[in-house]
């Protein structure tokens, strides 16, 4: 699986949406300023977000957007999944998006075997890391101290 800019960027606008759910609403501005995605490209994918159930907003001047659900429940994966589609790395092992491969005996293609296991790994992950999960790392690796390869000389 690549993650596209569009899967990317949906995932950093959840990521703010989660450290501040506590908030009744988060500009879009804030959250196109703070992770640095272009508004009108943020805007798309708050609305597929909105649509897929995952945010809530509220229009008018103190308007914005919010998790519609805790960010306990919402998985990595299911952002991906509608954001830009499948998890899988090659479209013949996709469980949500299969399409038939080219080669000439898919059931006993060694590549396929092989994606399907990165597949079923990416796959448990994603699921098993939640906005809350996102969250709780990206507040640990604020206070992480820096590694010398993070010095540029």
């Amino acid at each position: 699986m690549k993650l596209t800019l569009r899967g990317e960027y949906a995932l950093r606008a959840m990521l703010v949406l989660g450290l501040r759910y506590d908030q009744p609403v988060v500009r879009i501005q804030a959250i196109s300023q703070q992770q640095n995605i272009p508004k009108r490209f943020l805007e798309q994918i708050l609305n597929d977000l909105k649509q897929a159930g995952l945010v809530e907003s509220k229009r008018g001047v103190t308007g914005g957007y919010r998790l519609a659900k805790r960010p306990e429940q919402i998985s990595m994966a299911e952002v991906v999944r509608h954001t830009q589609g499948a998890l899988a790395p090659v479209s013949c092992v996709s469980q949500n998006f299969y399409e038939k491969c080219s080669c000439p005996d898919e059931s006993r293609c060694a590549i396929r075997s092989v994606m399907k296991e990165i597949r079923d790994a990416i796959a448990r992950i994603a699921e098993q890391v939640s906005i809350a999960e996102l969250c709780d790392r990206w507040h640990k690796l604020q206070h992480a101290p820096l590694s010398p390869f993070d010095f540029v000389i």
